[in-house]
């Protein structure tokens, strides 16, 4: 309790406000005791995943599954009880309630006898995830039409005798009204529900797969998340605020990957003029370097293919010159020796990169003027500006843009972890590194990710001066191929010598000192240090580089203190890591670290009950479980316990005088 010789006049006008919810007393008490209650409650189970590259489908498994922790539970709840085939089912119905509800009564003779049954079995499940929570927080999760119902169930169990009779009544009347099909489902979704209390999404939704807007759907509907934004996101906020050369690089990813379905379907986005230009301008070029590399574009017909590759070949040559142009206006990046439209010998068909000509695959550019390559055509000028207009007023992309700003930042620290995409730029040495990212604006560490958000912000500040807004959207370029950029930190982007020199010498990115050092125990002890983390048991856990089990890698580095878990998501990773990457679960007994064999697709889940198979490392057991009392929400919590300890120290000694309640009438 407060001391009684504690000087409350500082905090008195906080207090009195205070007063206002707590008015007596009595109402004071209960909350503290309510809150002290929740201290020590489990700790709340977090979800981790990174590098989702558009892969929605498998995203919405991970999600549903919980990366296997609901198959967990099922198994500790019903061991040999039920047998595995029993198990599957009863997991890929929690998964997929609609789909498998449509199956099961297609095949089941008696579908009364399957829904008493498997009403128990959830409403079993249901209460062992809900356990860890107040009654009023879950309460807050159940859905209006069965709230009830299900509080009912949820506490009251059929072992006892007085009660058995009203549980089955209840069951009875919902499948005799012919509501099991809606009650299943919505205790289905309770369960998804509890079983994570907070999802973290180390970065990088966009490009590459079929549906990063699908996968954007899913997180605005979820309850509770957060996203350290990644350089793919970065790039496609860039294209959202009017920055041409991301909007290229967004257009370009897509072709390259034969996948057009976020920005065409998702965005509505208007392809038709650059389709219209690239027909033209490349109709007598085959665009070899240009064919989409992945299974996307593969599904494409012949015909569909090369006028692919055009547009491919169109927007990539609009890039690189666009890039130029922002290189050339901010000298302070250091990025000039990347405008390699001017190393060019358009004569001999070499280009000259660090002091060497190499032979290019091939040299027609009908759209260069070799006098001054980085300039556009006038045609060229037409498509990127319809692109950009389509771009700005795409209704959709902003709302999905806005909730990355409203749930995002480039870092967080979390209940002793340091959360971010890719690295923190590192001197030889392993100290902090400098970047300026404005004229005059060096930071290091925390400040640099920090002073990188707010500069993030001011491209979509209304108020903004308008030097300040155009800087701003200009840097979205450099965040996204930057070599100093904290979500690249690479030497290049070697976009250009991929496309055109065979030579792969000239393709090799060289990663920036954090990915050479990220295993050395005391560089990863001394970044959380400049954070300000504090205690043994803390972190650091990023994403953005696919970790290559199949050549041996680990993904736990510098003694179980860094953690990467890039997902792997994206298929076209999957020849180089042999897995489909990781996920990451921290509940009250410690870390999880769960590695993943590719997804097959949502249809043969339903229909087979097959699930992600998943092999679960425990990265960190804690042989007490932790509690809400241990994080930092309870921090928070025990705040306000002292809070209001002090307001009934004011009324007790009359410095706070009680309100009267209010009767209802």
């Amino acid at each position: 309790m407060v001391k009684e010789n504690y000087n409350l006049n500082k905090d008195l006008r906080y207090l009195e406000l205070l007063s206002n919810s707590f008015p007596t007393i009595m109402k004071a008490s209960t909350e503290i005791i309510n809150l002290k209650a929740i201290l020590n409650l489990p700790k709340g189970t977090e979800h981790f995943l990174a590098d989702i590259h558009g892969e929605y489908e498998a995203f919405q498994h991970v999600l549903k599954n919980a990366s296997g922790n609901i198959k967990r539970k099922v198994n500790e709840l019903f061991g040999n009880t039920l047998r595995e085939a029993e198990k599957r089912e009863l997991c890929t119905l929690i998964y997929y309630p609609e789909q498998k509800l449509q199956l099961v009564k297609e095949e089941e003779p008696d579908i009364n006898d399957w829904y008493h049954i498997t009403i128990h079995h959830l409403v079993l499940v249901c209460r062992d995830v809900s356990s860890k929570y107040t009654r009023s927080k879950v309460r807050k999760n159940l859905p209006e039409d069965f709230s009830y119902i299900i509080q009912e169930l949820l506490h009251e169990r059929t072992d006892d005798k007085d009660k058995s009779d009203y549980v089955s009544a209840i069951i009875d009347t919902i499948i005799s009204t012919g509501s099991a099909d809606s009650f299943i489902i919505a205790i289905c979704n309770v369960i998804q529900r509890l079983i994570i209390d907070q999802l973290h999404i180390l970065g990088d939704i966009y490009d590459r797969g079929p549906g990063a807007h699908i996968v954007m759907d899913t997180l605005c509907n979820y309850h509770n998340w957060d996203i350290q934004w990644g350089n793919h996101d970065i790039l496609w906020m860039g294209a959202a605020a009017g920055n041409k050369a991301c909007i290229c690089n967004v257009i370009r990813i897509a072709l390259r990957y034969g996948n057009m379905a976020t920005l065409e379907d998702g965005y509505g986005i208007n392809l038709i003029p650059l389709a219209t230009f690239a027909m033209e301008t490349y109709k007598d070029d085959p665009c070899q370097e240009f064919m989409p590399k992945t299974t996307f574009g593969n599904d494409l017909s012949d015909k569909l293919r090369g006028l692919n590759a055009q547009m491919h070949k169109a927007i990539s040559v609009i890039q690189f010159k666009l890039e130029g142009q922002l290189f050339d206006k901010h000298p302070s990046w250091k990025m000039q020796d990347r405008e390699l439209l001017k190393a060019i010998d358009y004569t001999k068909g070499t280009c000259h990169i660090d002091g060497k000509d190499y032979q290019m695959r091939s040299c027609h550019f009908p759209t260069i003027d070799p006098s001054d390559p980085n300039k556009l055509t006038k045609e060229e000028e037409v498509v990127i500006d319809k692109l950009c207009h389509s771009f700005l007023i795409s209704e959709k992309l902003h709302t999905h843009i806005n909730a990355l700003l409203v749930h995002g930042c480039m870092y967080r620290i979390i209940n002793s972890n340091l959360l971010f995409h890719a690295s923190i730029p590192l001197n030889a040495d392993g100290s902090l590194k400098e970047v300026e990212i404005a004229p005059g604006r060096r930071y290091k560490g925390k400040e640099l990710l920090h002073n990188i958000g707010m500069l993030i912000r001011t491209a979509f500040a209304s108020d903004a001066k308008e030097k300040e807004s155009n800087y701003a959207r200009d840097f979205f370029l450099y965040l996204w191929c930057g070599p100093d950029s904290p979500l690249f930190d690479k030497s290049k982007m070697a976009t250009f010598e991929r496309y055109f020199i065979e030579d792969k010498e000239t393709h090799n990115e060289k990663k920036g000192y954090y990915f050479q050092l990220r295993d050395n125990e005391a560089i990863v002890d001394g970044i959380m240090d400049f954070f300000g983390m504090k205690g043994k048991n803390r972190h650091v856990i990023n994403g953005h580089v696919p970790v290559r089990a199949v050549k041996g890698e680990s993904p736990v580095k510098a003694n179980g203190k860094l953690m990467v878990i890039d997902g792997g998501f994206s298929r076209a990773y999957h020849k180089d890591t042999g897995i489909a990457g990781y996920t990451l679960i921290y509940h009250s007994r410690g870390f999880q670290l769960v590695q993943h064999e590719p997804f097959t697709n949502a249809d043969e889940a339903i229909r087979k009950g097959t699930d992600i198979k998943g092999t679960t490392q425990i990265v960190e057991f804690n042989q007490r479980r932790l509690r809400v009392a241990d994080t930092d929400k309870g921090d928070e919590i025990q705040a306000q316990i002292n809070d209001l300890e002090k307001l009934l120290f004011a009324y007790r000694h009359g410095i706070i005088t009680e309100k009267e309640q209010k009767k209802d009438k």
